[in-house]
């Protein structure tokens, strides 16, 4: 059987425009609690922008947030996916681009957004999931949001668990 992004995507993605402070769109993150906002102008989507264009082009920087645009610091070239790819084929892209978050896109209108999490939190395809992201293809961080969400679950069964026992495929299976 296989999972179709749209089965998993969140489809109430909030959005910003290019103009909008910086400032503002880290208010906006907070209220909703999320990770990312994607930028659209004119109804299409044409950037990201995360927690971590944050982390790296703004308070490393100590650059003033009040009057910055998010044009400047936002991830260009949006990488997105079509909501009938398979799951597994968007994590292969989500590594191979090094990136978490996925908008979803049809016909140029933003119809969701998947994140590694969401896919995750799939448990029939952890096995699939488990090979591509312990193929060395994924950063360490990628890798790091994996091994947290499987600890998590083992960890309720077996407080013992460690990265190296809950990783290995017979864990995986005793966690299906």
């Amino acid at each position: 059987m296989s999972i179709e992004i749209h089965d998993v995507m969140v489809s109430n993605v909030i959005t910003i425009k290019k103009q909008t402070t910086i400032e503002k769109a880290v208010k906006l993150m907070n209220k909703h609690e999320i990770g990312c906002l994607v930028v659209e102008e004119e109804g299409k989507p044409v950037g990201i922008i995360t927690e971590r264009d944050l982390l790296k082009r703004v308070l490393a920087k100590s650059k003033e947030t009040r009057k910055m645009k998010v044009e400047h610091i936002m991830t260009n070239g949006l990488i997105s996916v079509s909501p009938k790819i398979e799951v597994e084929e968007a994590a292969r892209l989500m590594c191979q681009k090094k990136i978490k978050k996925l908008p979803v896109v049809e016909n140029g209108k933003l119809l969701g957004l998947v994140t590694l999490t969401d896919i995750l939190r799939m448990q029939p395809q952890l096995i699939s999931m488990y090979k591509i992201f312990s193929s060395g293809l994924a950063p360490r961080r990628m890798k790091k949001v994996f091994d947290y969400y499987l600890l998590l679950q083992t960890e309720s069964k077996s407080p013992e668990a460690t990265c190296s026992t809950v990783c290995e495929p017979s864990a995986l299976r005793k966690m299906r």
